[in-house]
């Protein structure tokens, strides 16, 4: 029984915690999940692609809920993913074996004492100080004036409570993996946007070269120093998703071993402050959120039509006569074109 007990966790998938539903696929990780969930953690990792009929129809990529390795997936989606038939079979034969075989005798449990009355085990619930006691603190103890129930029934809506909260921070873990996918996906967009802006702010500035390579010194840093802004930005906010979402799975994984349990008093002791941090760790208000459109960088386009007729416009002067008159022009033209230049390019 102890092998056929460890095999069967050997064949629990990491996402509905059940035994894998065929078609079960192998990931490049060589870890397993049942298709079905590895379209649901697909799906939660790429929001914005295409579907059809529940299923994503195009390329994409989600980490493996168990070592964190990337899978990039090719237009088949997760229905190009190898089906592991040697895990099928064993699926297979597992159940035969277990529908086959005798159930065991239950093994009990030994259930805790009471710490006030050693002889007393701890068999109900106090409504009034949330913890699990014996019948004698009931009836002489501490809890004499509290409302009590069985043990049972708080066990079982504890359980229930812990089941929920568990499941909300998988969903909670799927989300926050899309949205760190989603601000990888925007690091390498701003990357992508200032090396092309970079390079049309270089060409127009080709243009005018000799006269404006300071400006294009200057707009070419601005456009760099935004750029590496917010790639810090969003590498500063996808470790602190990362961070949490670590934390978050510690918690899950915590709460998994909580679930597993046998012993109702002790589950009932670990469950109070575990659920308070399961709540603690769902929440992800403090953390920002991209704008929708940071990752632009169309801001720096340049225009040099206007400041280029203006340019091939200029000639020597006429006359000596007109010196003066030409000079007072002169002094006021350039700062009125500086300022045409400034403009368009601030534009």
């Amino acid at each position: 029984m102890n092998t056929m007990d460890n095999l069967e966790k050997q064949l629990i998938c990491p996402i509905c915690l059940e035994m894998f539903t065929k078609p079960v696929v192998i990931l490049p990780c060589q870890h397993n999940l049942c298709r079905k969930c590895a379209n649901d953690v697909f799906q939660a990792s790429n929001p914005y692609l295409p579907t059809r009929g529940g299923s994503l129809t195009s390329g994409g990529r989600f980490r493996c809920p168990s070592c964190r390795h990337e899978v990039v997936l090719d237009r088949h989606g997760v229905y190009g993913l190898q089906r592991n038939l040697l895990v099928e079979n064993i699926i297979d034969m597992f159940k035969q074996e277990s529908s086959s075989s005798k159930p065991a005798p239950e093994r009990k449990e030994e259930s805790p004492m009471c710490d006030v009355h050693g002889e007393e085990k701890i068999n109900i619930y106090c409504m009034t100080h949330s913890v699990p006691t014996c019948s004698m603190c009931k009836v002489f103890g501490a809890h004499k004036d509290c409302e009590v129930a069985p043990i049972t029934s708080i066990y079982q809506s504890k359980k229930t409570e812990l089941s929920d909260g568990i499941a909300m921070m998988v969903g909670n873990n799927d989300r926050m993996q899309g949205i760190v996918s989603q601000l990888e996906e925007a690091c390498r967009a701003i990357e992508e946007n200032g090396r092309r802006q970079k390079t049309l702010v270089c060409e127009k500035f080709d243009e005018l070269y000799s006269v404006l390579e300071g400006k294009k010194r200057e707009l070419s840093q601005k456009v760099t120093v935004e750029q590496e802004e917010k790639m810090n930005y969003i590498r500063g906010l996808t470790k602190k998703y990362g961070d949490h979402l670590e934390e978050s799975c510690k918690m899950v994984e915590l709460g998994i071993q909580t679930m597993e349990e046998p012993e109702m008093a002790l589950f009932l002791q670990n469950t109070k402050p575990l659920l308070k941090k399961l709540a603690e760790a769902s929440s992800t208000a403090h953390l920002d959120k991209v704008e929708r459109g940071y990752e632009n960088m169309d801001h720096y386009s340049v225009e040099f039509q206007k400041e280029g007729r203006a340019l091939r416009s200029l000639d020597f002067l006429q006359d000596d006569e007109d010196e003066d008159d030409e000079d007072e022009d002169g002094e006021a033209g350039p700062e009125e074109g500086d300022g045409a230049v400034t403009a368009a390019l601030s534009a």
